[in-house]
């Protein structure tokens, strides 16, 4: 039996990526770090790319999380913008099956409503209740990217064991065989 697991939640973006780590130990979560990484000062596209990947790589090597938790882009209006996230994703979890981290996907609303019971819950209502879940005297970040992040941890502990509505993959191989569309 494990006595410990780590997750790392990540709610990719390309203006802000939130990034959450929890520890599970017997059954209690604990936060362990909660980052952001900024990309809105990067020039283009590429390099914003190019700084995800390598920053969930550092996450990785630095706190060796057992799974990675992914939120799924949401279905917009804007193509160009869910493209641009696709590829956010993409690119975490590029990184993470690099390193051989399982990783599953959440959709927002399944994230929304493990946390808040409320599948339309407000960033700030999912803040709230995370404070409330981990115990947080204040919540250690500004940004709600980050929160969105420790959510989509706290979700994948929450959803251990189910199956509903969530893609897990232990490696490309497993990607491919579930995603035989994807390969060219």
């Amino acid at each position: 039996m494990i006595s410990e697991k780590i997750i790392l939640g990540i709610d990719p973006g390309t203006t802000i990526m939130g990034f959450g780590i929890i520890s599970v130990k017997k059954g209690k979560m604990e936060m362990v770090s909660i980052h952001e990484l900024i990309l809105k000062k990067y020039p283009n596209h590429e390099t914003k790319l190019k700084y995800i990947f390598e920053r969930t790589l550092s996450l990785i090597d630095e706190f060796h999380p057992d799974e990675v938790a992914l939120e799924a882009p949401f279905f917009g209006k804007n193509v160009q913008s869910m493209l641009k996230l696709g590829r956010a994703q993409g690119v975490a979890m590029a990184a993470s099956l690099y390193r051989n981290i399982p990783i599953t996907e959440y959709s927002p609303k399944k994230i929304k409503m493990a946390i808040t019971g409320n599948g339309n819950a407000s960033k700030e209502q999912v803040a709230g209740m995370l404070q409330n879940l981990l115990n947080l005297k204040e919540f250690p970040t500004k940004y709600l990217d980050a929160s969105d992040g420790l959510a989509v941890a706290v979700c994948h502990h929450f959803n251990s064991g189910t199956i509903a509505d969530t893609k897990s993959y232990s490696g490309w191989e497993s990607f491919l065989k579930q995603n035989p569309d994807r390969l060219k």
